[in-house]
């Protein structure tokens, strides 16, 4: 009876030392390995809760109002009261920059199939020249968290009265906590054009409609930004692009709703401004057809594969371009 418990009393201190390593590593904040999640310390936890408590429409407000100088998930609100979680950039340029979309190519051989939320979800139609039209509705889907791994689209994209834009862009399937570090890009604008536009993406894209046959190329463009780089500059953008590209952009710019030789219209051209028309090989998003109906046109990523994927060969883009998600940010 004595050696049995003995036995048990080392067992129990076994079980008690392994709770104890166990709790260690929850609260140290030092990692796990990579199929763990990470350890977080409690007082870690309260102060990433009590974000909750910060009330502001952008992630400018809230860097304002609660001196907030972290990079992060952050807490708004909508002038309606709808509460919502998103990343925000508060370092860049003086910070308070507000994630309010992302546009991830999940399968750039599904030409405008499931996935493609900026484009078209049901196929290259003529009956569907607007496509899921989420660049003008306030349809809302994915989460920040998973912006590199999904798309993306919150309320604070026709909420949030901003004044410029920021733009990263960032390796598919990137962990938000390095998503800066990671960036193939990053740029601002600082012209306050949002304001001429209603303030937001949703706003402009009314006055410009991304659709079929809206219009006619170069005449009928949206308008072109000159941008200040964060990360890279005006000739390492182009060269992410196709060589055939190069001849027809100017890089330096952010360009809104690009019409092509066919009358497609794509939504975003990034870090460049077309003077051609060939857009849907360095432009992203659109309506729902492209009347040419070549298999490799349509989706949210267009003509990126044009020829080939990711060989940087004729008008195909790097894969380091095809491969990262496009994040859109408001201030």
């Amino acid at each position: 009876m004595t050696n049995q418990a003995f036995l048990l009393l080392i067992a129990l201190l076994m079980v008690q030392l392994a709770s104890s390593a166990n709790t260690k590593q929850l609260t140290s904040g030092i990692p796990f390995g990579e199929d763990k999640a990470p350890r977080v310390s409690w007082n870690r936890l309260v102060a990433l809760r009590n974000r909750a408590n910060f009330i502001g429409r952008s992630c400018k407000e809230v860097k304002e109002k609660y001196v907030q100088s972290e990079d992060g998930l952050y807490y708004l609100t909508t002038a309606n009261g709808v509460v919502y979680q998103t990343f925000c950039d508060m370092t860049t340029a003086g910070g308070g920059w507000t994630l309010v979309a992302s546009v991830h190519e999940n399968n750039i051989y599904g030409k405008c199939t499931v996935g493609d939320r900026w484009t078209s979800q049901e196929g290259n139609s003529a009956n569907r020249p607007e496509g899921e039209g989420n660049w003008m509705n306030v349809k809302t889907f994915g989460t920040a968290e998973a912006a590199t791994v999904d798309d993306y689209k919150n309320p604070g994209y026709y909420d949030i009265e901003a004044e410029d834009m920021s733009v990263w862009h960032v390796p598919n399937k990137t962990p938000m906590t390095i998503w800066n570090l990671a960036s193939i890009m990053r740029y601002h604008t600082e012209r306050r054009f949002l304001k001429l536009f209603g303030g937001n993406l949703y706003q402009l894209f009314h006055r410009y409609p991304v659709k079929y046959n809206v219009g006619a190329y170069l005449s009928d463009n949206g308008p072109s930004i000159p941008i200040v780089y964060d990360l890279g500059d005006k000739e390492s953008t182009k060269m992410f692009y196709g060589p055939n590209t190069r001849g027809e952009t100017e890089g330096g710019y952010i360009s809104f709703r690009a019409i092509n030789h066919e009358r497609a219209a794509t939504a975003i051209c990034s870090g460049v401004k077309p003077k051609g028309g060939q857009v849907d090989a360095y432009c992203i998003g659109g309506g729902g057809y492209f009347p040419e109906g070549n298999p490799h046109q349509c989706g949210d990523f267009t003509s990126f594969a044009w020829d080939g994927y990711g060989t940087n060969r004729g008008w195909s883009a790097s894969k380091e371009m095809l491969e990262s998600s496009v994040l859109l940010f408001y201030r």
